[in-house]
């Protein structure tokens, strides 16, 4: 069975709208996800890109442009300017580890942790929001957090990021699979295509 390798932020639009695209193309094909959260902002920089609010203003303004499209392309309710962005999302990024470090599925949290933060108006650096968020999948919350406040889901979280950028990513969300990279999830269709060929990973010549 192939695997995918998600590398992502709960902070991001993007993977809020990918996120039940990328669980379609993989139940699909038949591949597994590994969630791979990283912190975004040493990989944007590595990469030579820009915080939003240092962007030209052009740029700034399509990506209200794109959000919108992708919103109704993908029928997700999403705010363009939701009350709690941008946010620490440090912790909420972390109990995903926690998650898969305890051999739970992600899949409903991150989910559903997209949707609080890009249509409810939910604060993700809130404990006691994310708590609820665990406790809506029957999960023990306290004893989530606690392990994601633990060595061991940072240790993960900084190695992510490290991976990432040794990766050569260039933003988020992005699926690496065997080695090449899928940017953005406007990239899904492409990789369910890759999932789906005998051909071998592209390479940079």
């Amino acid at each position: 069975m192939s695997t995918v390798d998600y590398f992502f932020s709960l902070l991001s639009p993007w993977a809020y709208l990918g996120h039940p695209t990328l669980l379609e193309v993989a139940a699909s094909t038949g591949a597994g996800i590994r969630y791979r959260p990283m912190q975004f902002q040493p990989v944007l920089a590595a990469a030579g890109g820009q915080a939003l609010k240092d962007r030209p203003l052009a740029r700034q303004h399509y990506r209200l442009i794109e959000l919108q499209r992708w919103r109704a392309q993908r029928g997700l309710p999403l705010d363009l300017q939701p009350r709690f962005f941008p946010v620490d999302v440090s912790l909420a990024d972390r109990v995903v580890i926690a998650l898969v470090q305890a051999g739970k599925d992600p899949a409903g949290y991150v989910g559903d942790a997209g949707r609080a933060l890009w249509a409810e108006q939910g604060d993700l650096s809130d404990r006691a929001l994310i708590g609820g968020l665990l406790e809506r999948h029957g999960l023990p919350a306290s004893e989530l957090l606690a392990a994601a406040d633990g060595e061991q889901a940072g240790n993960e979280y900084q190695a992510n990021t490290q991976a990432a950028i040794a990766a050569g990513l260039p933003g988020m969300p992005a699926y690496v699979l065997d080695g090449e990279v899928f940017w953005g999830q406007d990239r899904l269709d492409m990789l369910q295509g890759a999932l789906r060929s005998p051909r071998p990973p592209y390479r940079i010549p």
